[in-house]
C-alpha cells in the first residue's frame, strides 16, 4: 500500500468527517445485528440482506441519505469480509468502531470513472488535495481515507506489487543438524 498526507481543507475536512460517521455508522449496526444472532435464529444476514436493509434505511433517514452510498456499501463489504477471516480463525471477532478512534472510510471502483488521482504540480497532487511524494502505483483499484489520533488525515491506495524473484539457482539443498557439525549440507 502507498500511503500519502491529506491537506484538507477545512470544508473538506467537515466532508470527510461525515463519510467517517456514516462508514462508521453502517459498520456498528452491522456489528451490533450480528451480535443478536444465535444459531436457533438462523443464518446471519450476510452482505446482501445487509445491502438491502442500508437502502430501506436510507429511504427512512434523509441524514443517511445525504451521505455517500459508495462508502456505506463498502462498510458493509468490509464487515462481510471481516466476519469472513473471524470464521477462518485467521483474526479476531470486528469490535465497535468509535469516534475519533476509528475514523476512515474506503472507495473502491474503476479508476478515471468513479474517482481520479490527478498531479497539479511536482509537488501536490489531486484526489482532493495531497502532497506529492512519489507516483502513484499503476493499477490502483481502491483507496483508504484515514485519519490518525494526532488529526492528521491520510489516503493509502492499494495496488498488488510486482512479484520479487526468488533468489538461487533453483536447485535445492539438503542440511543435515548435528552436535559433532552444527550443519551439514548435501553438497559437501
Amino acid at each position: 500500500m502507498s500511503r500519502y498526507r491529506l491537506c484538507p481543507t477545512s470544508p473538506q475536512e467537515a466532508g470527510l468527517l461525515e463519510h467517517c460517521g456514516h462508514a462508521r455508522f453502517v459498520w456498528n449496526l452491522a456489528v451490533e445485528q450480528q451480535s443478536w444472532w444465535t444459531p436457533r435464529r438462523g443464518p446471519a444476514p450476510g452482505y446482501l440482506a445487509q445491502a438491502r436493509q442500508l437502502t430501506e434505511a436510507r429511504a427512512a433517514n434523509p441524514w443517511l441519505a445525504a451521505g455517500s452510498q459508495t462508502v456505506q456499501q463498502q462498510a458493509l463489504r468490509d464487515f462481510a469480509q471481516a466476519m469472513s477471516n473471524f470464521f477462518a480463525g485467521t483474526h479476531r471477532r470486528p469490535t465497535w468502531r468509535k469516534a475519533g478512534l476509528h475514523e476512515g472510510f474506503r472507495i473502491v471502483g474503476v479508476r478515471r470513472r468513479q474517482w481520479d488521482v490527478r498531479r497539479l504540480s511536482r509537488r501536490t497532487g489531486e484526489v482532493r488535495v495531497f502532497r506529492w511524494s512519489r507516483p502513484v502505483p499503476e493499477g490502483v483499484k481502491s483507496f483508504r481515507v484515514t485519519r490518525d489520533r494526532a488529526g492528521r488525515w491520510h489516503v493509502a491506495f492499494a495496488a498488488v506489487p510486482d512479484p520479487v524473484p526468488a533468489p538461487g539457482n533453483g536447485q535445492a539443498v539438503g542440511v543435515d543438524r548435528g552436535v559433532a557439525v552444527s550443519a551439514a549440507l548435501s553438497t559437501g
